[in-house]
């Protein structure tokens, strides 16, 4: 849990019939990747803590006999129900409500455990602790991001860039200097230090694995819309009675930087830190 933080189940309220659209997908072979990492037989359980809509639990589903999904948001999981549905994999797959810190909630032992982008607004040595007591002998947990340290340009591509730059400085201006978090306020940004943290729960390794990305996007106004609203430092809710005319200023913002209504992106790569339960796991 960030220091000075307190949860609250605002967090990502409101956000997640922006997620999917808003939110740049993850590399092309994260699955392969993983199977390739670890020996998948499609027989065993996954858990996908701070599920989000599902995103990576469908994406993973085919390698596992069933796959379960933890969120505290509400909107969160049914959106994951609906997605599941769309993909006619609702008889393989569970969707639970509850935090973390909430964990093992009854929900038996796993395989895998994956966080993708979650692990952070947690109670992170408890919920450490209590996934490696939830994994089977010879389990895994792993880490999944975006790929930090990469340089992505447009360079060459058809349309502009995004305007993330002037897309944050117009939040600002609604929400004030200090990022947002619920009804808190996260001045330092989140905490990172994974790896001390699962090393310390008693987890093997890692292995890193880095899932290229650098694929040509073509993004729309609407997608960067979606993309303000998806995030918990500017979830719709935080606009209150302005949330309309931040949108008008933000669409406007949009249109000027890129009058045909398209933007072009590099896909991120993807890293994945693979820890094993046992000391021989990996």
């Amino acid at each position: 849990m960030v220091a000075g933080w307190t949860w609250d189940d605002t967090l990502f309220s409101g956000t997640a019939a922006y997620y999917r659209r808003g939110r740049l997908p993850y590399a092309p072979g994260l699955a392969d990747a993983l199977a390739k990492a670890l020996p998948l037989d499609g027989q065993g359980r996954l858990i996908d803590v701070g599920c989000g809509p599902g995103t990576i639990a469908l994406s993973l589903a085919h390698l596992f006999r069933e796959v379960v999904g933890v969120d505290p948001d509400s909107g969160m999981i049914a959106e994951a129900g609906r997605e599941a549905a769309m993909a006619g994999v609702t008889g393989k797959t569970r969707w639970a409500r509850t935090r973390a810190e909430e964990l093992p909630a009854g929900l038996g032992t796993f395989t895998v455990a994956t966080f993708a982008q979650s692990f952070h607004w947690m109670d992170r040595e408890l919920v450490a602790a209590t996934i490696k007591d939830m994994l089977r002998p010879g389990g895994a947990l792993v880490h999944i991001s975006d790929l930090k340290t990469e340089t992505r340009t447009t360079d060459g591509l058809p349309h502009p860039p995004v305007p993330y730059a002037a897309m944050e400085e117009l939040v600002r201006r609604y929400l004030g200097p200090v990022r947002r978090a619920g009804q808190g306020v996260l001045p330092q940004g989140t905490t990172g230090g994974e790896a001390a943290v699962f090393a310390r729960a008693g987890f093997s390794g890692p292995q890193r694995h880095v899932v290229p990305g650098g694929q040509a996007l073509v993004r729309t106004w609407d997608d960067a819309v979606a993309g303000v609203f998806s995030m918990s430092f500017s979830a719709p809710h935080l606009f209150g009675s302005r949330r309309d005319d931040f949108e008008a200023d933000l669409r406007q913002l949009l249109r000027e930087a890129s009058p045909s209504g398209r933007f072009s992106e590099r896909q991120p790569s993807t890293e994945l830190f693979v820890w094993g339960r046992d000391p021989a796991a990996l």
